[in-house]
């Protein structure tokens, strides 16, 4: 069974819980999981920067961190997907996109990650940029 928990800052405005979850379990299904616990958690640039800073000694404030609880052989995922909404919000303007669209990419990349999927080179870069793009599309953003 896929279980995706939504959390969001009191303060900040993403997309709704059942769009959220609609985005990640399409990733998902698509890449044939069919068992996972993750949550998705829509923070502010401190929760992010802290944990930049605390888990990869990186002082600086990113857009998206995911976590995998669990080893990465295991066929039930159960990890955690951090959201920056100030970051997503900027990214958004930045690239002339809504924001709801760079949060739906935002959520997609981080269940990439859960699945796998790197970004350290440029070639890993590539194809999980292909990968957001195809999943975007297919959920109609």
């Amino acid at each position: 069974m896929i279980n995706i928990q939504v959390e969001t800052d009191p303060v900040l405005k993403g997309l709704n819980d059942n769009k959220s979850k609609e985005i990640l379990t399409s990733v998902l299904k698509s890449e044939s999981i069919k068992f996972c616990t993750i949550s998705i958690i829509f923070g502010d640039r401190k929760l992010l920067q802290d944990l930049k800073n605390r888990f990869f000694n990186m002082n600086h404030t990113t857009d998206v961190i995911a976590f995998r609880l669990n080893e990465y052989k295991e066929k039930n995922i159960e990890g955690e997907i951090y959201i920056c909404l100030p970051v997503a919000k900027d990214n958004a303007k930045f690239f002339n996109e809504s924001y709801e669209k760079e949060i739906a990419r935002l959520i997609v990349h981080g269940g990439l990650h859960l699945l796998g999927y790197d970004d350290k080179t440029k070639i890993e870069q590539k194809k999980m940029q292909s990968l957001e793009d195809k999943y975007l599309k297919e959920l109609k953003f």
